[in-house]
């Protein structure tokens, strides 16, 4: 009995041993070394070709880009589950895509979903599959040779490998960027490729070249460097020579492989001018990464390009003369397309075909970045306008002659941040309410709007949804009512014969215990609490919503970038009568700029309000829009961020900057509202309390295809 336990346990450790050396070391051995390469994707000049039975044949990508996030789970949780992905697979095939590209390695329930999908499927979705570069690494004191980026890489390049094969167990905390759990779903047969990396830091890129000018050369068996090539793209041939060497001797599969890039690190030449401009300090050029005849599939340049980021071509003029196709992309007012034209010098540079491997714009209130010559906006897009720009930048590509494209993204994502936005926010709660004004969490083609079925308010005019519940404050020909969920503060002003071109209605918002005033300077009217901020309804074209100054976030967080003073060196009274307009900054002045001009920064007026039907059913919906006419009747919707709050789920607002030196959280229980009309002579408007219950870490939401959805499929169908 005894030697038989040895000889249970002894098997069970040998099993567990194999079992961990094989599924979670990557160990094996090649016994069929003879045995022919399989490709079913392969480069061929400039195109990309797919066999699906019939031999090689050219294919276009038409693609999205999926994201992990949904509502009240941050990326890292992986909280999607296989339904939604099935559900999700065949709303984007019915669009006309026929890929799908992601990011990083995600939960099994991913690939159980692809195998699901796809098995019995003629017409099956293809995936091309990222490997996550780590931000904090990118954007550390290391360069691209340092272990924890080379060596870390090259084991994520393996580890995938072996998850599309259906043969690896990551265990939990393998990478934060990477899901953990067992794979045993051979998706292979409909993974085009790999896009290996992120946008590159050029910084990182720069101080790799210049820390390891040694190492600008990689002889692999599958790719090599030209002799022109850099240290950082040497790396990259290892990188790539790896993992293709590594599929090839272990599944007897090769597979397209491309490089992630941008115009940051694109490989284009420019006029000193616009690299002293933009910083533009390094390049990453993938033609000077050559494939052997091993390679049998193929390499091809992958790049992230959006029409407002960075317009290079905009900020000088000498490249009209220098690219003689320019004029092929004049617009009717005489200006130039540059971001077909910049499309265009990128698939002339390469011999390679060129997949445009993110393009599109969001349907945010909030706005980063505009294109002054295409209208393609980073924010402050309604979805119908979202859905023209895919379009037309479609077109462009096409045009460009690039290989595929893919649409960022399929959905929104609630847990992301931008640069001019995160400073006003609590970064640990985001994903459980909805930023409108961070324009980062609306690129999707399919929304996550409030309520488990339906919002509890449309800004369309029809009060049906109001009840007296709801009623805040009755002055007799003036009611004020309120509601709220995870993406709006919602108004409703009923006024008695209303002339909203001749009659002005004030609404008074008593945020922060803090500070506030009861008058504005340049309004006729009072306040019997200190209100913090002041919408203004004065017609459909000029209403907007005011901040007091001493609670102006803008002017804490970038007043220096334009132009003024230190905002601490003239700190304004907590009851100052002064409002002010709400801004949103778009572009910081350049240090280094050659021309006064350019030091200029650019910013705009986020608290003027947009006249628009709210309701996403209705024929002329308007995403975009605030508020609504409809003969007595006014509704309106305010983002929470408008007014400060941080962190509605949990009722955070901003605390005293000045006493904090920033922004703080503070947490409050409600806030005061009412509502006066221009005509009350003396009377102080009374403001009424609205409790905020908030819904912690709980959101409720209901998904909804977008019109740019409606409008993509068309084009693609």
């Amino acid at each position: 009995m005894k030697k038989f336990l040895i000889a249970a346990i002894s098997c069970i450790l040998l099993y567990l041993l194999l079992d961990t050396a094989y599924y979670r070391w990557g160990i094996y051995f090649d016994f069929h070394r003879e045995q022919d390469i399989e490709v079913f994707a392969a480069t061929q000049g400039k195109e990309i070709l797919l066999d699906t039975g019939s031999g090689m044949e050219p294919f276009e990508i038409r693609g999205v880009d999926m994201g992990v996030g949904i509502p009240g789970y941050f990326s890292t949780e992986f909280a999607i589950d296989k339904e939604t992905y099935l559900r999700w697979f065949g709303l984007i095939q019915e669009m006309g895509a026929n890929t799908i590209r992601v990011y990083t390695i995600l939960e099994p329930d991913f690939y159980e979903a692809v195998y699901e999908y796809n098995k019995e499927n003629p017409t099956p979705l293809y995936i091309l599959h990222g490997v996550w570069v780590n931000d904090y690494v990118q954007n550390s004191h290391v360069d691209a040779y340092d272990d924890s980026f080379r060596e870390v890489l090259l084991q994520d390049c393996r580890t995938l490998v072996d998850v599309i094969h259906g043969r690896k167990k990551i265990s939990l905390g393998y990478q934060a960027s990477s899901a953990s759990g067992v794979y045993t779903r051979d998706i292979s047969d409909w993974v085009l490729g790999y896009i290996l990396g992120v946008e590159w830091e050029d910084v990182t890129v720069a101080y790799t070249d210049h820390m390891n000018t040694g190492k600008n050369s990689y002889q692999g068996l599958y790719m090599y460097t030209s002799e022109d090539a850099t240290p950082f793209e040497a790396m990259l041939a290892e990188v790539g020579d790896h993992m293709i060497r590594y599929e090839s001797d272990k599944y007897k599969e090769q597979r397209l492989l491309a490089f992630s890039n941008w115009p940051t690190t694109d490989p284009l030449d420019y006029p000193p001018e616009v690299l002293k401009l933009f910083m533009k300090c390094a390049k990453v050029d993938v033609e000077h990464i050559l494939s052997t005849d091993r390679y049998k599939s193929g390499q091809f340049a992958s790049y992230h390009v959006y029409s407002y980021y960075p317009d290079y071509l905009a900020y000088y003029d000498s490249w009209k003369g220098e690219v003689p196709f320019a004029e092929d992309y004049r617009l009717a007012n005489g200006d130039y397309n540059t971001y077909g034209v910049y499309l265009e010098m990128l698939t002339r540079h390469h011999k390679m075909p060129v997949v445009i491997s993110e393009f599109g714009t969001p349907t945010s209130r909030g706005r980063a970045q505009l294109d002054v010559f295409t209208a393609r906006s980073q924010g402050y897009m309604s979805e119908q306008e979202q859905g023209k720009a895919l379009v037309d930048s479609y077109d462009d590509i096409r045009r460009a002659g690039c290989a595929g494209c893919v649409i960022f993204s399929w959905q929104d994502e609630w847990f992301k941040r931008t640069w001019n936005t995160m400073a006003n926010v609590d970064l640990s709660k985001t994903a459980y309410w909805s930023d409108f004004q961070t324009n980062e969490q609306f690129f999707g083609l399919m929304a996550f709007d409030p309520g488990e079925k339906r919002s509890v308010c449309y800004t369309d005019g029809d009060v049906g949804e109001w009840t007296q519940d709801d009623l805040l404050t009755d002055n007799g020909n003036l009611r004020l009512y309120m509601k709220y969920d995870e993406k709006f503060l919602y108004f409703r002003v009923h006024k008695d014969d209303f002339d909203p071109e001749n009659e002005k209605i004030y609404i008074p918002i008593d945020v922060t215990p803090k500070s506030g005033s009861y008058y504005a300077n340049g309004e006729d009217v009072k306040f019997d609490r200190q209100a913090d901020f002041l919408m203004v309804l004065d017609g459909r074209d000029n209403s907007r919503v005011l901040v007091q100054e001493r609670y102006e976030a803008f002017r804490v967080i970038f007043a220096e970038d334009y132009g003024e003073e230190n905002p601490y060196f003239n700190i304004p009274d907590k009851n100052s009568p002064e409002f002010r307009k709400i801004y949103l900054a778009l572009r910081l002045g350049m240090v280094n700029a050659l021309y006064e001009e350019d030091t200029m920064s650019e910013k705009f007026e986020t608290g003027k309000m947009t006249f628009g039907n709210g309701n996403p059913y209705d024929a002329d919906y308007n995403s975009v829009s605030d508020f609504y006419i409809n003969g007595d009747e006014v509704e309106i919707r305010l983002p929470w961020q408008l007014l400060n709050f941080s962190n509605p789920a949990q009722q955070q607002i901003h605390d005293d900057y000045y006493e904090h030196y920033g922004i703080e959280n503070l947490r409050i229980q409600s806030i005061y509202v009412g509502a006066g009309t221009s005509g009350d002579k003396g009377a102080r408007i009374k403001m009424e309390e609205l409790k905020l219950n908030g819904w912690g870490r709980k959101p409720t939401y209901h998904e909804r295809l977008k019109q740019s959805y409606y409008a993509v499929k068309e084009k693609w169908t």
